[in-house]
């Protein structure tokens, strides 16, 4: 038996004794105490499946991404331990190259540059969708690299973007984006990518690239 199953079948019985507690001193005052302390044994850590499992067994690997673009190289430090689902879907496409040759098909200077889209239209994705993970102690701020998606919850894939400017941080108003890593070297490569003149694009926002400019490849590194 794991040390997590130990764990957790010891709190249920706690939680049960507490009960039994509870049902025999409901009307008096220090019964809401008692269950005030039901509730905190219950968010210590229930059972969890996939990566946050995973991490009460034994510590979550640390990564980074180095990718090669048309004007350059940077990398991007993966943020494993409070996006773990995220960065597991990230490096799993990296991994089958399905970022290599995809163009960044919206770029707005001062604010992010956007790409993960294999049909570059800002409409595509690998077919599926990844949960939000938006429980972070990071801020939106120039570097910072986050999660797209269509405004609904849940319904990120594979587009992601790149903070490039200050208006990035109008987002933290409502974090809605998963962020999921940070550029720890090569931002002057994400600058000059932030910087490829742009048109309006159908909806009118001027963010439609003038020039293709697009991910060669994608490397993970394990620290």
């Amino acid at each position: 038996m794991r040390l997590n199953d130990i764990i957790w079948d010891n709190i249920t019985l706690v939680k049960g004794l507490l009960f039994s507690v509870l049902k025999h001193l409901f009307k008096k005052p220090f019964a809401l105490l008692a269950a005030a302390l039901i509730l905190a044994l219950a968010g210590c850590g229930g059972k969890t499946s996939g990566s946050g499992d995973r991490a009460g067994d034994e510590p979550l690997s640390k990564y980074d991404a180095i990718i090669e673009t048309t004007e350059g190289s940077f990398t991007i430090e993966l943020f494993s331990g409070t996006a773990p689902k995220t960065v597991d879907n990230f490096i799993s496409l990296a991994k089958k190259d399905f970022y290599n040759n995809v163009i960044f098909h919206r770029i707005v200077k001062d604010f992010m540059i956007q790409t993960g889209d294999p049909t570059g239209t800002g409409r595509g994705g690998p077919g599926y969708t990844i949960p939000d993970e938006l429980d972070t102690p990071f801020q939106y701020e120039p570097g910072i690299v986050a999660m797209a998606n269509t405004g609904r919850p849940n319904s990120g894939g594979s587009q992601f973007f790149i903070c490039t400017g200050d208006s990035c941080r109008n987002l933290n108003q409502i974090p809605n984006y998963t962020i999921f890593g940070k550029v720890t070297s090569g931002m002057d490569t994400v600058l000059k990518i932030a910087n490829t003149p742009v048109t309006a694009n159908e909806m009118g926002e001027l963010s439609k690239p003038t020039k293709e400019v697009k991910i060669l490849t994608v490397k993970i590194q394990e620290k």
